[in-house]
């Protein structure tokens, strides 16, 4: 994925915590996807076990019908797809 690609994927990450983020998501939520994003566009150490919160918190959010299934797994790809390829496989 180039860097652009990655900087859309960024883009509509923090479209839609803008959208749906303060009626759909606590602020602790949103700060956490919002990090993750960071951590992945940026190419952080942490990057990966930023992921993986993101997963957990879509899985939560969907098993609480907060989210749609679709929505919650749309949020994991946008943000995964802000890291490099090793980070997403």
């Amino acid at each position: 994925m180039t860097t652009s690609e990655r900087s859309q994927a960024y883009g509509r990450v923090m479209h839609t915590l803008a959208d749906m983020g303060p009626a759909k998501l606590q602020a602790d939520e949103q700060d956490l996807i919002r990090e993750a994003a960071d951590e992945l566009l940026f190419d952080s150490p942490v990057a990966p076990s930023a992921l993986v919160g993101v997963e957990e918190l879509a899985g939560r959010l969907a098993e609480s019908e907060r989210w749609t299934p679709e929505r919650a797994r749309a949020l994991v790809e946008d943000v995964a797809a802000c890291g490099p390829p090793a980070v997403r496989a």
